[in-house]
């Protein structure tokens, strides 16, 4: 990960509320363009952390996970969103509170696991089981994530730190 990637601008887009009332919400495309209206651009080179709320989950892991017989049911992006963020938008990767950077059911969507298949394909960043995205503006914050310099992995372990103006 080049180091210019390590501290970036990152911009919130909050669906908490939709997450609580259907755990398998989905980020659409039309979700990050009406935020943009409101808010302005994504940031270049920068961070969208999807807020779900689902880290009010992270102490009790049947909650977090939230499966079923039919597996688990947590937020995620559409394989749609995924593709448009992967391809059009100018961030370096997104942010998410949930277990991994896809919905719980994106197993069975086309592609399989769309967030891994376009956004890691496009060399974008995924960072998961976020805490306290709740207290971030909504715009404004600069996120620092180091990664471990691990050679030749698919990942690392890395303490997420967001800053924001006082």
């Amino acid at each position: 990960m080049p180091a210019r990637s390590l501290i970036a601008p990152a911009v919130v887009l909050d669906f908490a509320a939709e997450a609580s009332k259907d755990p398998d919400f989905l980020l659409q495309i039309d979700h990050v363009k009406e935020w943009e209206r409101a808010n302005g651009p994504l940031p270049e080179g920068g961070w969208l952390l999807y807020r779900t709320g689902w880290d009010a989950r992270s102490a009790d892991q049947a909650a977090f996970l939230n499966a079923d017989e039919n597996g688990p049911h947590t937020p995620g992006i559409s394989s749609e969103c995924a593709q448009w963020l992967a391809s059009e938008a100018p961030i370096q990767g997104i942010g998410v509170e949930t277990v991994g950077t896809d919905a719980g059911a994106a197993h069975s969507f086309d592609p399989p696991f769309p967030c891994h298949s376009f956004l890691l394909g496009a060399g974008k960043y995924g960072l998961t089981q976020l805490r306290n995205i709740d207290r971030l503006p909504v715009t404004g914050a600069v996120v620092v994530a180091p990664p471990l310099p691990i050679v030749g992995g698919s990942g690392s372990p890395v303490r997420v730190l967001a800053l924001v103006e006082r």
